[in-house]
């Protein structure tokens, strides 16, 4: 089953965060923060005001977005998040 984000909508797939820290501590689950960082699975295909943000961002592209934007859903016993393009912050090279 496929996700197709309506309008402005991006759907995006958490990337998952480090187990360590640099200095080789090993982080239990309630220790670790939401990362911030996911892969771009789908991108909607409304027309936004910011109509030049949305031409570079296409999907497999790795995004951060805002720590408390979007709606998560489960699909076919995977995770992801559904966000407005506008919640995007940044492409990661």
């Amino acid at each position: 089953m496929n996700i197709k984000p309506l309008g402005d909508r991006v759907v995006i797939k958490v990337l998952e965060a480090e187990e360590k820290t640099q200095s080789g501590i090993v982080l239990p689950g309630t220790a670790k923060e939401k990362q911030q960082m996911a892969e771009v699975i789908a991108v909607g295909a409304g027309i936004t005001s910011d109509e030049k943000k949305k031409d570079e961002i296409k999907a497999g592209d790795k995004v951060i977005f805002s720590k408390y934007a979007g709606t998560e859903v489960k699909m076919d016993g995977k995770e992801f998040t559904i966000i407005k393009l506008a919640d995007i912050l940044a492409t990661v090279e």
